[in-house]
């Protein structure tokens, strides 16, 4: 870490990283007239970019011109008798081809900027072309009377703009031509070089980011009605669920919950990145319409109001699909919490009415043990009566003047009565081996 030489601190490390992200896509000069074609590719794999980068620095060996730096976000170079720009985003690339010429006053597009890249080259470029576009800087070559202009864009609807107080004037049809590009012309009357350069950068950005932030709408308008079935399903699941009565065919629909569950979890991973991505480029698309500074023509649609009138509701409508799906997923958590409270009281109630019913088993059974310990207590009695019989039957008990039976007789309440001792002794002495065991 750098130490400043004339006070006592140290830079932070991202200091300079944080200067130079200023710089990182600066504006270049241009002059007039230029021909100009503009392409931006989508990459779904961080490998697609890399390979964008390759093929610029073969681009550059084939010219013989200086290759750009590993991790370069922004390459600008003259190769001979026209200048390559590239640039590296975060999801996509682009590449300007700009060429200094005048263009044909009878067809301005039938020969473009691309044309001079090699077309073995361009097929090898990675990615899904988003962006394609011819951009035209005039500088009074062409024809602007409604004739000429309606040739030069096919006969589509014009979008004319002023920009920069009547200094410049964009004329576009946002459509694709014959060709599969969209074509621009900016008539230049006192732009310098540097207002310029901010323009036609600000208007390809434009470009770029409107078709990107669009994007998304294909996809919410997929998911939409599957969320209006999510919706009605839900509905169902829990009109069910508030009915009292109703206490069966909840596994069922605590399943079927579920299975609602994952899929909106499906769509919102496959969506959010898309949608804030959507919102962010929206609002890039805003900030370069306004750095454009166009004033409207009377009797003309400006590309401002012609972007707008679509961009703002799509824009809207991916919001809006994104915000369902959260409350969506918020209410299918409600339901799930709902049905799972539901499902343990259903499953409490049980287990009371078990226990209940246990206890009542537990009670039987006690007292059948106290009836068979009776009994045997009268059987161990019989049994210990009768060996004392076998015992009196051995002493001479006539010799001393007693009599057996009596004997016997007057023995039965004291065999009863240690049979009864002996056998509460040795229940007591199990009951506290067995609450023993259980403390430890």
């Amino acid at each position: 870490m750098p130490v400043c030489p004339n006070v006592d601190y140290h830079f932070h490390p991202l200091r300079e990283v944080l200067y130079n992200e200023l710089h990182i896509r600066p504006f270049y000069t241009l002059e007039s007239p230029q021909l100009m074609t503009h392409l931006a590719a989508c990459c779904e794999r961080q490998e697609e970019l890399e390979q964008a980068f390759d093929l610029l620095c073969d681009l550059c060996r084939r010219y013989d011109i200086n290759q750009p730096t590993k991790g370069t976000v922004s390459y600008h170079e003259s190769v001979g008798n026209f200048v390559i720009h590239w640039e590296r985003h975060a999801e996509f690339y682009s590449l300007t081809i700009m060429q200094g010429a005048v263009p044909d006053p009878d067809a301005p597009f039938a020969h473009t900027a691309i044309d001079l890249l090699p077309a073995d080259w361009l097929k090898q470029l990675p990615g899904q072309m988003i962006g394609a576009f011819h951009l035209i800087i005039d500088q009074h070559h062409l024809n602007y009377e409604h004739k000429a202009l309606t040739r030069y864009f096919e006969g589509h609807p014009l979008m004319i703009s002023s920009a920069h107080s009547d200094h410049a004037r964009i004329y576009t049809a946002f459509k694709l031509h014959g060709d599969s590009f969209s074509r621009f012309i900016v008539k230049n009357d006192h732009l310098n070089n540097t207002q310029l350069g901010q323009l036609v950068r600000r208007l390809t950005d434009m470009e770029t980011y409107r078709l990107l932030a669009l994007m998304a709408l294909p996809l919410a308008k997929k998911i939409a009605p599957q969320l209006v079935d999510m919706d009605k399903q839900l509905g169902d699941i829990l009109t069910v669920v508030t009915n009292e009565e109703t206490t069966s065919g909840e596994r069922e629909l605590l399943e079927k919950l579920t299975r609602i569950e994952a899929t909106l979890e499906a769509y919102r991973a496959e969506t959010n990145q898309r949608f804030s991505a959507t919102k962010a480029y929206h609002q890039l698309v805003k900030d370069r319409l306004e750095g454009i500074g166009e004033q409207r023509i009377e009797g003309h649609l400006s590309m401002g109001e012609f972007i707008t009138r679509r961009l703002n509701p799509a824009s809207r409508t991916c919001e809006s699909v994104k915000e369902w799906m959260d409350d969506l997923s918020k209410r299918i958590e409600r339901a799930s919490v709902l049905m799972r409270t539901r499902a343990n009281l259903t499953l409490q109630e049980q287990n009371r009415l078990q226990l209940a019913a246990m206890n009542r088993r537990s009670k039987l059974q006690f007292r059948l043990q106290e009836t068979v310990e009776g009994l045997s207590i009268a059987a161990i009695s019989y049994y210990a009566v009768g060996l004392l019989g076998y015992v009196f039957g051995g002493f001479p008990l006539e010799q001393w003047g007693l009599n057996k039976n009596l004997l016997l007789a007057s023995s039965i309440p004291l065999v009863l009565a240690s049979v009864w001792f002996i056998t509460r002794r040795i229940k007591r002495r199990l009951i506290q081996d067995q609450d023993k065991t259980t403390g430890e």
